[in-house]
């Protein structure tokens, strides 16, 4: 069984799933840019890198920011 990202835990550092959403594809890209791969190589699985931007979100790993 697959493990899922802790999307309660990423809500709670933004303001809506809208924000959530965007913050998530902003960072899913720049994980993209950093390698060709869809995939994070894990402890013990791969990781799919729009699965790690959310939980990067969740811990705090990034921080989003409002635009105004």
């Amino acid at each position: 069984m697959s493990r899922r990202p802790n999307i309660e835990k990423a809500l709670e550092k933004v303001d809506s799933r809208y924000q959530l959403v965007h913050a998530a594809v902003k960072r899913a890209l720049q994980l993209l840019q950093e390698g060709d791969d869809f995939f994070i190589r894990g402890e013990r699985e791969l990781i799919k890198k729009t699965f790690q931007a959310i939980e990067d979100i969740a811990e705090g790993r990034v921080k989003v920011v409002k635009k105004k």
